[in-house]
């Protein structure tokens, strides 16, 4: 078949391949039936005057009569058989040589089909001896005839049958066409022209879900489609959003880190005051200023969607614990409305990048300091951090939680998609995003625990594999 035909012609081909063939299927049995009838009618006729010739004395029946009783059968000779005796009973004066034999008695199917086909290509003057039942059911009537009467009866027969068939091949193809373009060929083509547009413009809004009536698998495919759209537009708007937030970001990079640059300057001349607060706060200072030059540094890394290779030490987690803790203002010298509990391991250390372990943690307890501000007025015995840690084998486990509402359901889905997880108004969406993909850069995870109280957090960290021959190799050389 053309690769060039669309789905139109190509059903159109289809159709009229299929009716036509169901129309060979039935003309074929039909020329053959009609060859036995025309035969088994001469036969008929033949036992008719058999009966006659049989019941007259012989020598009683004249030439002219038993001529006309050939003549009304259409055959040359008239013979039975009965009781194992073979009587001629009628013939014109030289019986002609018999060219093919036809018993109508037990006929297959297949057999009548090939002889139909053999009657319509044989030539004209063949005569052919067919055989039936005899008058009283014991012996056979056999008659010789010409063929070319049959012939041309079957012929006729032919043209005729194939005339209607054809018209009615027309009418069934022209119907059965229409009605599967109706039903299926238009619905494909909408279907085309949808993901054509589509291609064309991708921001344009999709038809709303479940706009499609149809509960077949049509149905189905323009409901998918809708969906998929949709998805789609929506991912595209979400890379939009990051795009511009690249752009916002990068722009403010630059005069933000020169502005943290001059603070970093200021806290290093606070750091020569001698007055012991200042003394106690300067180094906090200083580390969380260092911090935000880095992250200014590496913005624009996170703007391409690629963050710095982690660069991993053995590390005491119980320090950085208490350094985010001072960090969101809830150390034991001030006087925090929301409380803070530690239960980590003693001397529980964990393999990470300390500064990226820290952003992770800070993003975590700051969603939970927000969530817990949001039932003000707070009470420390109600309103509580808690960060555990403890090690499992080769991993450390590390929980955030907090006593607060917990993630709300519509959030749970989307939690670690950009835009998407936010359980808060105006919230960005980011730091569980970030504090992921972090952490599947040091080959951990980090996952939402169900069915506790709150909102807890679980971060796992796996430790390095170790090289063993090169952890010999160190130890041969120390």
């Amino acid at each position: 078949m053309p690769r060039h035909l669309g789905l139109s012609g190509k059903l159109l081909v289809f159709t009229l391949a299929f009716v036509l063939l169901a129309e060979i299927l039935i003309i074929v049995p039909s020329i053959a039936a009609f060859r036995l009838n025309w035969l088994s009618d001469r036969l008929a006729a033949a036992r008719t005057a058999a009966l006659v010739l049989d019941a007259a004395p012989e020598g009683m029946i004249s030439p002219e009569l038993t001529r006309e009783l050939l003549d009304s059968v259409g055959a040359i000779t008239v013979a039975m058989k009965r009781d194992n005796t073979r009587r001629l009973l009628a013939s014109t004066d030289m019986p002609p040589e018999v060219d093919h034999h036809a018993d109508v008695r037990d006929v297959s199917p297949w057999q009548a089909a090939t002889e139909a086909f053999d009657t319509l290509l044989a030539r004209d003057g063949r005569v052919i001896r067919a055989v039936g039942t005899a008058p009283r059911g014991d012996g056979f009537i056999e008659i010789v005839l010409s063929e070319t009467p049959l012939r041309k009866a079957m012929l006729r027969f032919a043209r005729n049958i194939a005339l209607v068939s054809l018209v009615i091949a027309a009418l069934t193809g022209a119907l059965v066409y229409l009605g599967l373009a109706w039903m299926f060929v238009r619905p494909m083509r909408r279907l085309t022209q949808r993901m054509i547009a589509f291609r064309d413009n991708p921001s344009a809004a999709p038809p709303r879900p479940g706009a499609a009536d149809r509960l077949d698998e049509i149905g189905q495919a323009e409901r998918e489609l809708t969906l998929m759209q949709r998805q789609i537009a929506d991912t595209l708007q979400q890379k939009n959003h990051l795009a511009a937030l690249g752009l916002a970001v990068s722009k403010i990079n630059h005069d933000l880190r020169n502005l943290l640059a001059s603070v970093q300057l200021i806290s290093d001349r606070l750091a020569d005051i001698r007055d012991p607060a200042v003394q106690r706060f300067a180094p906090k200072l200083e580390a969380a200023l260092d911090r935000a030059i880095s992250y200014c540094q590496q913005t624009l890394a996170y703007g391409r969607a690629q963050e710095p290779e982690p660069e991993r030490q053995m590390i005491p987690l119980a320090p950085l614990v208490a350094e985010v803790r001072d960090t969101l203002g809830l150390g034991p010298e001030e006087e925090a409305s929301i409380g803070w509990v530690e239960s980590i391991e003693r001397g529980l250390s964990v393999d990470a990048d300390p500064d990226q372990l820290f952003r992770v943690l800070l993003n975590l307890s700051r969603n939970a300091l927000e969530a817990l501000s949001g039932r003000a007025p707070n009470d420390p015995d109600r309103d509580q951090i808690r960060i555990t840690g403890r090690r499992e084998g080769a991993t450390v486990v590390i929980e955030v939680a907090d006593t607060g509402p917990g993630v709300p359901e519509r959030a749970r889905a989307h939690l670690f998609e950009p835009f998407q997880g936010s359980a808060r108004r105006g919230g960005t969406g980011l730091g569980l995003v970030i504090a992921s993909e972090l952490m599947k850069a040091h080959g951990g995870d980090i996952e939402l625990v169900p069915g506790t109280m709150g909102a807890t957090f679980q971060i796992r960290v796996p430790d390095r594999p170790v090289d063993l021959d090169a952890h010999r190799a160190r130890r041969a050389q120390g």
